[in-house]
């Protein structure tokens, strides 16, 4: 995969975008850190890539709160604790 910075985008826009069919995808870089891809589409996948884009989106996003629940000790409760949990949000909801 091809890593261009934000300046190379800049100052070279026409020849990536005449490579990005070619390359499939390139990571733009700021400051040496990648901040966005870019992938090549067309009229018959755009609604395909962007979905897929979201699909990948929420997986990450589950991960990380899987993750954050493990770093918390959430990973450990048992069935009566969750429900527990569920019956002081719902009451708190009721009351306020």
């Amino acid at each position: 995969m091809r890593f261009v910075s934000v300046r190379e985008l800049r100052s070279k826009s026409a020849e990536l975008w005449r490579d990005l069919p070619v390359e499939g995808q390139m990571v733009v870089t700021s400051n040496g850190k990648p901040v966005a891809i870019l992938a090549a589409v067309d009229e018959t996948n755009v609604e395909e890539s962007a979905a897929a884009i979201r699909r990948a989106r929420a997986v990450q996003a589950i991960q990380s709160i899987q993750l954050a629940s493990v770093a918390a000790g959430l990973d450990r409760m048992t069935m009566d604790e969750i429900d527990e949990e569920i019956q002081a949000v719902r009451r708190a909801r009721r009351s306020g």
